[in-house]
């Protein structure tokens, strides 16, 4: 039983998550049925973990979704400084656990009746998705971005506002999480594309060329850019935008920078200009935002 299949909708939906390191010599908690699924993501060092019969080492970029209604336990006491976050999640319709792998996103209404019923044609169409138990994830750096932002989010405050981007960004997790089990995941335009992200993140703070990452990706850049928008549907330039955005959004949460260091720290040479952009993609100014979320 290797993936996790939800029947959708309802969909499943986010409830609390958060950051652990264990020190040499701690073991995971010993816990059975506890009626919420538990995903893991390690970040640093090794986590050792088992749910019923089986076994895991959760390596830095690995996650294991712990079911709700199964014994998971700590099989080993780490023995390096291991750093993870957890998030606990539910889901409220039909799920399963398998190991035969089905489309990507099964409509249940692909194989209905062409005489269908008015009724059934206005309704929201059901399909499965599937979630892998075990993974190597695809994007990490991506992965832990969201898991940070919803651990910022549960820390600064649960206004209605926040509750709505928390479940939001689950969603975007749990589709980077269902990714990993695509086929189309390993082909070279996506391989391509995932080093030009993880090179768009590691120097988003600095003033990055087309030229300069090509170079140092040894691909062209108008491959990088062609291979990009079919794996992310954006240029490499709005890549580099969303996600200079989103970390801007971390130190509004977490720090009291004013809006003109936040905008220095994440690679806008202008904060009038980050101000625009910032507003453009969240609806509303950077001031604007850290009243929002970053109090209760």
């Amino acid at each position: 039983m290797n993936l996790l299949q939800f029947a959708l909708p309802p969909l499943p939906f986010y409830i609390s998550s958060g950051h652990e390191t264990h020190g040499p010599g701690l073991v995971h908690v010993d816990r059975r049925n506890i009626g919420v699924f538990d995903l893991l993501a390690v970040r640093q060092g090794t986590l050792h973990i088992g749910e019923e019969d089986r076994r895991y080492a959760l390596g830095a970029g690995e996650a294991l979704i712990l079911r709700p209604d199964a014994h998971h336990f700590g099989t080993s006491p780490c023995t390096e400084t291991t750093e993870y976050y957890w998030m606990h999640f539910g889901h409220q319709g039909h799920w399963t656990a398998t190991d035969e792998r089905l489309p990507l996103y099964q409509s249940q209404r692909d194989t209905a009746d062409s005489s269908a019923s008015a009724a059934w044609k206005m309704t929201a169409p059901p399909f499965s998705v599937q979630v892998p138990q075990h993974s190597v994830l695809l994007q990490p750096e991506q992965a832990f971005e969201l898991l940070e932002q919803l651990t910022a989010i549960t820390q600064s405050g649960h206004m209605g506002g926040a509750l709505w981007r928390q479940q939001i960004l689950f969603q975007e997790l749990l589709q980077q999480l269902s990714a990993a089990i695509d086929a189309r995941s390993t082909s070279p335009s996506a391989a391509c594309a995932t080093q030009a992200a993880a090179y768009l993140r590691q120097h988003y703070a600095e003033e990055i060329s087309a030229r300069e990452m090509a170079d140092s990706l040894n691909f062209h850049s108008v491959y990088i850019a062609r291979c990009m928008q079919k794996e992310f549907g954006c240029s490499p330039k709005e890549y580099l935008l969303r996600y200079r955005i989103g970390q801007a959004k971390l130190l509004l949460l977490r720090t009291d920078y004013p809006v003109s260091r936040v905008a220095e720290e994440v690679g806008f040479n202008q904060a009038a200009y980050f101000a625009s952009c910032f507003a453009k993609y969240e609806g509303i100014s950077p001031r604007s935002y850290r009243l929002r979320f970053s109090h209760a």
